[in-house]
């Protein structure tokens, strides 16, 4: 496959942190297959069926109806579904569904997917592109698999050759340099009932700032900030993490600030498989942006590619003409709203390692071969048996050009409720343009970020 991605490659800024020794990287001739027979990020070509078109460059301009602040016009509207997958047909398209969606259509009579012409709009700045070829023959995991040495701003493994290469590339995706955005949540009942929590985040990426140099970066992939602004009774509650790159030599730093107590202590608890910001007990501190966090607890195996009905260009979910009560449905969000498209994905399946513990022992990731982004995931109980299915309707910011997840939605299938994130309808489309300093992302701020 032809690219336009031949410009000189941009001078990479290694940084090499302290490691027993580490797993190496892909030779050279490997690594020219980037941009050329695959995307610069790794990915493939058309399918042989055409199902799975060409990848072009995605969605990398705003549409001439697109204004900075806005939510996001959907470049898609007028497509209708090609087809619809029910509880009644699912079978007949059992290999390109995960374990977890096939278990939403046992359950619920009214589960739907339907699916759409594939568009692969996934886009990136070109620096992400030109970093991400140079990273391929420089990035190393540490032996234990928790840490990475010798990348910088782009995708550190685009021809992975392990599982925990693709939960990397998952947790180093671009997201910009700095972000705000509102991540409202439900947890909704079994009976459809919920309150809605309203929260912010905003976040610091250093990892991906042009010309930061080892100093800079300082083995922090980014600082992580959260607030609760409503209900009143959660109000003021605040956290702050420093996420660095090599956990192996720097585990995670996090923090809270409780309003009624007015004292800022250490959370090393902000882990794992601890609960959630008021999730309801419905998602574990790991399974925010899908996964994050160490990756020390979980053997991770790389299964292969499949092609797969996901989540995909959601901008319907996305829209201000949205209403969070009519997507809020007994079950799961309203079919109406969502949209699904054949791609293909990663699979990586994560067992716990011996002697370690986590309410989900095995989980399996199936990750965007355009994006890196985990789209979909399921995770199993004691019993063997899918317990939770997570899913991540994502859109193209195509202002940034940034994919990413747009909503996060986490089913209980034992219980038949279910905790839906970013439902920033009735508020403001993702800021990707506030400046970012380090003095907002420090221990000392958060008194007085969380004051009320």
């Amino acid at each position: 496959m032809k690219s336009n991605f031949t410009r000189p490659l941009v001078a990479l800024l290694a940084f090499a942190l302290t490691s027993a020794s580490a797993i190496a990287a892909v030779d050279a001739r490997q690594a020219a297959r980037l941009g050329n027979e695959l995307t610069p990020l790794g990915a493939e070509g058309a399918n042989a069926d055409g199902t799975i078109p060409e990848w072009k460059g995605g969605l990398n301009k705003a549409p001439a109806n697109y204004k900075l602040g806005q939510f996001h016009p959907d470049p898609y509207a007028s497509e209708k579904p090609l087809f619809s997958i029910t509880p009644e047909n699912y079978k007949e398209y059992a290999s390109k569904l995960s374990e977890g969606q096939k278990a939403m259509f046992e359950k619920y009579p009214s589960f739907r997917m339907d699916i759409y012409p594939t568009h692969r709009s996934a886009a990136y700045p070109e620096r992400t592109y030109e970093f991400t070829i140079k990273n391929a023959t420089t990035a190393k995991l540490t032996e234990d698999n928790d840490g990475v040495l010798d990348a910088a701003e782009g995708i550190p493994f685009p021809i992975p050759q392990s599982g925990a290469e693709v939960i990397w590339n998952h947790k180093m995706k671009y997201k910009g340099v700095s972000a705000a955005r509102w991540l409202n949540l439900a947890p909704v009942t079994a009976g459809g009932q919920y309150s809605l929590v309203k929260i912010r985040e905003e976040f610091l990426g250093l990892y991906y700032k042009p010309g930061n140099t080892i100093a800079d970066i300082d083995n922090m992939l980014l600082y992580f900030y959260q607030s609760v602004e409503a209900p009143a009774r959660l109000a003021g509650q605040v956290l702050l993490v420093h996420e660095s790159l090599n956990q192996s030599v720097q585990p995670r730093k996090a923090w809270v600030y409780n309003p009624g107590q007015r004292r800022v202590r250490l959370a090393p608890n902000v882990a794992y498989d601890n609960p959630g910001t008021a999730a309801d007990g419905l998602r574990t501190s790991d399974m925010t942006d899908m996964f994050n966090g160490s990756l020390d607890r979980y053997d991770f195996k790389l299964v292969g590619k499949q092609e797969m009905y996901v989540p995909y260009n959601s901008y319907k979910a996305h829209s201000d003409q949205s209403k969070v009560s009519d997507m809020l449905k007994k079950g799961h969000i309203d079919p109406d709203y969502l949209r699904y498209e054949l791609h293909r994905v990663w699979v990586v399946d994560a067992t716990l390692k011996p002697g370690k513990r986590h309410i989900h022992p095995r989980r399996t990731f199936y990750v965007d071969e355009d994006s890196w982004q985990i789209l979909v995931l399921d995770h199993y109980n004691n019993q063997g048996k899918v317990w939770r299915y997570s899913e991540a309707p994502s859109i193209t910011f195509y202002e940034v050009p940034v994919f990413w997840s747009t909503m996060e939605n986490h089913h209980d299938l034992l219980s038949g409720r279910y905790l839906a994130t970013g439902l920033d309808n009735q508020d403001s489309a993702p800021d990707f343009s506030i400046p970012g300093s380090l003095e907002n992302y420090t221990p000392q701020a958060l008194r007085t970020r969380g004051v009320r």
